[in-house]
């Protein structure tokens, strides 16, 4: 495994200046701005990144203020009260992404919000105070108690709400496997685990946060 040095020293190399590098990296919100998005933005962002998987972003994004409309602005305190009947009746509005699996998964994805908000207070919170030295944690609690978020979709969504995350995307992967860190796509503990070391090393070296590593690291190999 090369240290952060290396991985600076290269990014600069492709880029040609530290302005042109810290330009093209992403900034993630703080743990403030986390806590005080609503459990409403949170659902929304769930489930816009479940209709996502799988399909081109721009088609679902044109789509989204019909799911907006239907989904009550993504209340979770009215989605959970739609039952499977008017779920299914979704079924015939041609505004919307007709994928029942994935319909179904808002008013589940809305339960596991206000479950958490009962303990936590609000979604938020959970969000903003897991550590990031365990953010892979987080991807799992995620993928466990979270309807359709397994994959790349736990990290991802935290991506999309400006979490802390590295993302194990294709071009990280084989980044990872050129420096001997893992030798497959990370999906079991220990793989994980491995990955998520590699990046806290890196993170005590350099004070970075983990998605500008993560999109360094990439760059390594996208060429």
């Amino acid at each position: 495994m090369r240290n952060y040095q290396w991985l600076h020293e290269y990014c600069l190399n492709r880029f040609g200046s530290t302005a042109a590098l810290e330009a093209r990296l992403p900034v993630p919100r703080s743990s403030e701005a986390l806590r005080t998005m609503t459990d409403d933005r949170y659902l929304s962002q769930l489930a816009l990144r479940v209709f996502r998987a799988g399909l081109k972003h721009s088609l679902v994004d044109a789509k989204w203020p019909a799911f907006e409309e239907v989904f009550f602005g993504f209340d979770p305190n009215k989605v959970v009260l739609m039952s499977a009947e008017h779920v299914e009746r979704l079924m015939q509005d041609a505004r919307l992404i007709r994928h029942f699996g994935k319909l179904k998964s808002v008013p589940r994805n809305a339960q596991f919000i206000l479950d958490v908000a009962r303990e936590k207070g609000s979604f938020g919170a959970l969000i903003a105070d897991w550590p990031q030295s365990d953010i892979v944690g987080l991807w799992k609690y995620l993928a466990k108690h979270g309807s359709q978020l397994g994959g790349l979709s736990a990290p991802r969504f935290l991506r999309m709400v400006g979490k802390d995350t590295f993302v194990p995307a294709e071009d990280v992967v084989a980044a990872l496997k050129a420096q001997e860190i893992i030798d497959k796509a990370p999906t079991s503990l220990r793989d994980l685990a491995q990955v998520q070391a590699a990046f806290n090393q890196w993170q005590a070296e350099s004070g970075r946060p983990l998605c500008q590593l993560s999109m360094m690291l990439a760059y390594t190999v996208n060429h």
